[in-house]
Parts: structure tokens; C-alpha cells; sequence
């Protein structure tokens, strides 16, 4: 499933770098030779987690960037663009949570915006500003980090592993909807090469649940970098796991 234009010459950022399953994905990514950039709200702990891959022998670099705020997001692409001169892998992971009580029937409609601010707009924002520098490569690739519970299919299922979660109007809402964002890109770019992917890296334990998962961040971020290393003939607009495919 991966492809051998990876090296030192495979430019990659990812967002929400600084910690957890974002943090792994660019310590994997390194580790197969690219050149990676950790983007992060917080710049101080972007330039630790960076300064700590770099020390581990990885080719990295910081770059402040809030998936929020457009201005940060163009900012961070013209830097992309003056020191690169493009982007070959894209790897939306920054996410929020929104935290518990988020049941549709008392849901805060406040925090539900800011959950798809974050999870899915900020996706747009982001993809948007650097689509220039992914078509400038000659395997452009976007991995859009998703969630297994954004599958509806998972979700309307009675007996299923899912049936005993507590409904949600912001976090589980804005996966599916990012599921579906996935599709459309990967249907608009499918001629232009940019295969576009989500994956559902299971549950983690990371800040996100208050590291209540029972998978480790490593072991999640596994299936985001084999998408991001997809060969030119790899899917797109699909929605993948460890096993395989994800039910929508």
C-alpha cells in the first residue's frame, strides 16, 4: 500500500502536530524519510514537539497554524510556499471534542458551532489554502482524520458496539459530516491525481477522551500514514481502519 516516493524529498504537514495521535503521525512519517511540519495553535508546543523528533533524527520544523483562523492558515501556507514550493501530503487531524452534554435534545448550539468550526470547516480552510502546493507534487495525497463514529452505519445499528454511547449533536455529528467532505473532495480532485482519504484511527487515548481509549496514539496513527503513502493506483474518497474499509 505504500508507495516508493517517499524520502527525504516528501513534504508533509500535519495539523494538530504538537501532541497525541497528530504528534505520532508526524513521528511516523519522519521515520519513513519525509520532511515534516508539525503545525500547532500553540507555537511553543509546536517547536518542543518538533525539537524532539528533530532530536530523534527526523527532519522536522514547527509552523503555527489555528485551522480556525484564516489568517493563520494563509500565513502558514505562504510559508509552505516560500521554503518548499509545495506540499505532498496533508494530513487533517486537529480536532476537538466539545467535551460531554452534547445529547440533540439539550445540546449547547454554541459549542456544537464550535466543534464543526474546528472538525470540519476548519478541514475546508486548511485544504483549501494549501490545494495550490499539493498540485505542485507528483503524488499529492490528503488524509482527513475522522473517527469511527462518524459512521452512520455503526451509529443506527441497535446490537452494534456503538449502541450503548450517548447520543451527540457536535463531536459525532461533525465526523460523519467530515466523512462526507472526504467524498466530495476526492470526487472533485480525481482527475488531478490528490487522492483524498478519512481514517478512523479507533479509540485512542489521548487529551481528546481523557485518555480513556484502549488503542495508543502510535497504533492509531498507523492508518493515516499508510493513506498518506498510498501507491497512484491507492483509493480515494474511502473511509479506512486498521482492517479495511468503514462501513459509512
Amino acid at each position: 500500500m505504500t508507495d516508493n516516493t517517499t524520502g527525504s524529498s516528501r513534504i508533509a504537514l500535519v495539523t494538530g502536530a504538537n501532541k497525541g495521535i497528530g504528534q505520532q503521525i508526524a513521528v511516523q512519517l519522519a521515520e519513513l524519510g519525509m520532511t515534516v511540519l508539525l503545525a500547532a495553535r500553540d507555537p511553543r508546543r509546536g517547536d518542543e514537539a518538533a525539537a524532539e523528533l528533530r532530536a530523534a533524527g527526523g527532519e522536522a520544523h514547527s509552523i503555527a497554524l489555528d485551522v480556525t483562523d484564516a489568517a493563520s492558515v494563509r500565513a502558514a501556507a505562504a510559508q509552505v510556499d516560500d521554503r518548499f514550493g509545495r506540499l505532498d501530503v496533508l494530513v487533517n487531524n486537529a480536532g476537538i471534542s466539545g467535551g460531554d452534554g452534547q445529547s440533540p435534545s439539550s445540546a449547547d448550539v454554541d459549542l456544537v458551532r464550535a466543534v464543526f468550526d474546528t472538525n470540519v470547516f476548519g478541514v475546508i480552510t486548511v485544504t483549501n489554502a494549501f490545494l495550490p502546493l499539493l498540485l505542485r507534487s507528483a503524488a499529492p495525497r490528503i488524509v482527513n482524520v475522522s473517527s469511527g463514529v462518524g459512521s452512520l452505519a455503526a451509529m443506527a445499528d441497535p446490537n452494534g458496539p456503538l449502541a450503548e454511547m450517548p447520543a451527540s449533536a457536535a463531536y459525532v455529528p461533525s465526523k460523519t459530516a467530515l466523512n462526507s467532505l472526504t467524498v466530495q473532495y476526492a470526487k472533485e480532485l480525481r482527475e488531478s491525481g490528490v487522492l483524498v482519504n478519512a481514517a478512523d484511527p479507533g479509540y485512542c487515548a489521548t487529551d481528546l477522551n481523557d485518555h480513556r481509549g484502549f488503542r495508543t496514539a502510535a497504533q492509531g496513527a498507523a492508518i493515516a500514514v499508510q493513506l498518506a503513502t498510498l501507491e497512484a493506483d491507492g483509493p480515494t474518497g474511502g473511509f479506512f481502519n486498521d482492517e479495511g474499509l468503514v462501513a459509512w
